[in-house]
């Protein structure tokens, strides 16, 4: 079984990524200290893959980072997602925050993004993407998930991330997209 180093300690971010890519041996390893300052999702993967990679070598290692992506905020919150009202990981302050900015706002279709960052062992340094298109609920709606999963419905969907069973949303997520894409380079 290959082994792939995964920069974050975020379990729930771990537990979909080991429920997409099985047959791997996911490893946790933690990009501490490491400032996400890019401007975009990309770059902050490459940032957290490049602070594992050192410590791992002749291993994949990989990183992913993700957000939501509002078209009438130009793209907000964007690479602040996880940060959105302040405080890192403030999930209920984070949805409450973006709730109100789009009060009033009819046009509210919005985009889940994953960039994944990969450092293969001999080095190589791939970075693929996945997104996942839909639109910001009025209200959060549903108890599974994590982050904005309550307030985004997928396109094709009735029901929130949030409402999805993790089987479904892992099905058609933008870190399932990405991860799709990381399974087909590492084979």
């Amino acid at each position: 079984m290959k082994k792939i180093f995964v920069a974050t300690q975020n379990k729930h971010k771990l537990s979909e990524i080991a429920a997409i890519l099985t047959g791997f041996e996911i490893l946790p390893d933690d990009p501490e200290g490491v400032e996400e300052n890019a401007p975009d999702f990309s770059g902050n993967a490459l940032i957290k893959v490049r602070a594992i990679a050192s410590r791992h070598k002749g291993d994949w290692c990989m990183a992913d980072d993700s957000g939501l992506e509002v078209f009438a905020l130009g793209g907000e919150p964007g690479v602040r997602s996880a940060r959105y009202a302040g405080r890192h990981g403030d999930t209920p302050a984070n949805n409450a925050l973006l709730l109100k900015n789009l009060q009033g706002v009819s046009d509210r279709r919005a985009r889940f993004v994953t960039s994944c960052a990969l450092v293969s062992p001999d080095g190589a340094e791939t970075v693929v993407e996945g997104e996942c298109r839909g639109e910001i609920l009025l209200e959060p709606a549903g108890t599974d998930g994590f982050g904005y999963d309550p307030i985004f419905r997928p396109e094709g969907r009735d029901v929130s991330f949030a409402q999805l069973s993790s089987e479904e949303k892992n099905a058609i997520s933008h870190r399932a997209m990405a991860l799709a894409k990381v399974k087909s380079i590492i084979g």
